[in-house]
């Protein structure tokens, strides 16, 4: 399973939903910066439990919110049932 597409892709169907208009994201790109607001992210968390069938902030011991997309895919990695 490729995390970083099925991230880039559900951020971009997010984003469609909501109307809003997305900046060219990297893995730098800073997640305030990305075109998604706090009602975005929730829906977006919620969108790849779904998809994935795990939530890394519910399991995770010390959450620290990821800043960037490519902190967002290693969280979601990291999470990943082997």
């Amino acid at each position: 399973m490729d995390l970083h597409q099925i991230i880039m892709d559900e951020i971009g169907s997010v984003a469609k939903e909501q109307g809003k208009v997305l900046k060219p994201l990297a893995d730098a790109t800073l997640l305030a910066d990305c075109g998604l607001d706090s009602l975005g992210f929730a829906i977006l968390v919620a969108n790849l439990e779904d998809k994935l069938g795990f939530d890394p902030f519910a399991t995770a011991d010390d959450v620290r919110f990821p800043q960037s997309l490519g902190e967002l895919v290693a969280f979601y990695s990291a999470a990943a049932p082997a």
